[in-house]
C-alpha cells in the first residue's frame, strides 16, 4: 500500500521509498527526513477534497507532502489496539 492511500487517522508503518529512477533526489530526501523501514506514520489531515498536500506524522513531526511525493512510500497499515 501506499502512503498516499491512506486515509485520515491511519497509522501505519514504513516499508520503503521507492525510487523513480537512479539516484532520485526526492527517494532520497523522504529517506533523510525519516522515512525508513519500521517508522510508525500517521495521517493528520488530507487536503480539500482529497487533493494535496498530506500532512504526515513521523513521530514528534510533521511533513507535508504532495501527492505524488507520498506516493513513492510503501506502507503497511497498522491495526489499532
Amino acid at each position: 500500500m501506499r502512503l498516499s492511500e491512506l486515509p485520515k487517522g491511519a497509522l501505519a508503518v514504513v516499508e520503503r521509498v521507492l525510487d523513480a529512477h537512479a539516484a532520485d533526489p526526492i527517494a532520497q530526501r523522504l529517506r533523510d527526513l525519516g522515512f525508513v523501514d519500521g517508522e510508525p506514520v500517521r495521517v493528520v489531515a488530507v487536503g480539500p477534497m482529497g487533493g494535496d498536500p498530506v500532512l504526515i506524522q513521523i513521530g514528534f513531526t510533521r511533513f507535508a507532502l504532495r501527492r505524488a511525493e507520498a506516493a513513492r512510500v510503501s506502507v503497511r497499515a497498522e491495526v489499532a489496539a
